[in-house]
């Protein structure tokens, strides 16, 4: 039911009109008479669905670091029942609404104040986004106008594409512009051969085996909300019959699928959806294929081979728009089938694809080696 409304509220311009305007004035009164708790912090990764993220490597960051012990971290989350030794809260709950407007700091990569509008003036609010947008988002988006960063004290970009894009999509403001890039990708731009090797050990990947990682974006639901299934037209049996003796497939759903549908795994491909540390999958793998998803941009970082597997490229970018043609930007054009796809993989020249990949990222990505420290030292400096 969450979820139905969720999605009503996002395409139902009048009705989510009136919820904004209504609840933002309700909670903005509300928070005037709730004092502002100068040691309490609220953290909120994907919406409430995750402990992972941007929030979680600076929330680790306030942990490992005395002169930040006094501060008390509560996280928001859907289900808190899973985390075990944490502060929680269940998002969207008044007692969710009552610590944001209590907590002097905020830190996301998606948002806080869920569609309203109710920071108050001596708030601090990061956020850290979650990653570079190919498809359009915010207000960008074909009957959304209903973003506005521009209460915002802090929001990381990765560099000039991103401030060219956040204006427009969040109306967000230039003073805000943190340009450190994303905590979460910080440790990617120094991975060492010990590191991916124990990323491997994590993993269970045999010695013998190199790593696709297949990283498809969500799609639109198609049921009014109910649900956000997706069903790739992908055949992992012909690929285990060609790619099989030298590879292995992890597949990594994106985190608003509901369900993966018509994909049998076993020891070739392996479903890793939910796996916290994407990361450690991106740092295993040889290569990268995707669609249009954000960890594109991410992986570019390895300069490691990435691969676009485009089943629906006419009516996926029709329907939803992209900020550029992917055939033009990205390390090389996008596969429509199958079996194009397998026969790029088999007869790539590694390093050629991997100069590829370097001259996208350098395109795309100016910041990020010190992105952690840059983000607590903003966000939490006068203490």
């Amino acid at each position: 039911m969450r979820q139905r409304l969720i999605y009503i509220l996002k395409h139902n311009a009048a009705i989510q009109y009136l919820y904004r305007v209504v609840m933002s004035f309700v909670f903005r009164m509300w928070g005037s008479f709730i004092r502002t708790d100068e040691k309490l912090v609220l953290f909120v990764s994907f919406m409430g669905k995750s402990f992972n993220d941007s929030p979680k490597v600076i929330y680790d960051y306030l942990q490992s670091h005395e002169e930040y012990k006094n501060l008390r971290c509560v996280w928001a989350f859907e289900d808190p029942s899973g985390f075990d030794g944490l502060n929680k809260v269940t998002i969207d709950t008044m007692a969710y609404f009552k610590t944001a407007l209590k907590a002097k700091y905020w830190v996301t990569n998606t948002n806080i104040e869920r569609g309203l509008h109710f920071k108050k003036k001596n708030q601090v609010y990061l956020n850290t986004w979650h990653g570079i947008a190919l498809k359009y988002i915010g207000n960008d988006v074909a009957g959304r106008n209903d973003y506005n960063f521009d209460t915002i004290d802090y929001l990381c970009v990765c560099g000039d594409y991103d401030e060219r894009v956040y204006k427009s999509a969040f109306r967000a403001q230039e003073k805000s512009f943190l340009r450190c890039g994303l905590p979460r990708n910080e440790e990617l731009w120094s991975v060492s051969s010990k590191r991916k090797a124990e990323a491997r050990l994590k993993l269970n990947i045999p010695d013998n085996k190199k790593v696709i990682l297949y990283a498809p974006t969500w799609r639109e639901s198609t049921n009014g909300g109910r649900s956000y299934d997706i069903k790739p037209p992908i055949h992992f049996d012909m690929w285990k019959h060609e790619l099989g003796d030298e590879y292995i497939v992890l597949f990594r759903a994106h985190h608003q699928t509901t369900k993966v549908i018509g994909v049998k795994f076993d020891d070739f491909v392996i479903d890793v959806s939910n796996y916290p540390a994407v990361n450690d999958l991106m740092i295993a793998s040889d290569l990268l294929i995707t669609d249009y998803s954000a960890i594109a941009f991410d992986y570019s970082i390895l300069c490691r081979p990435i691969f676009c597997y485009a089943y629906d490229y006419d009516t996926y970018l029709a329907e939803r728009g992209t900020y550029f043609q992917i055939d033009e930007k990205y390390p090389n054009p996008s596969c429509r089938t199958e079996e194009e796809l397998i026969h790029r993989i088999m007869n790539m020249d590694y390093f050629k694809e991997c100069a590829n990949t370097e001259r996208f990222r350098d395109e795309f990505i100016q910041y990020g080696a010190n992105a952690t420290e840059e983000c607590v030292k903003a966000e939490f400096g006068r203490i």
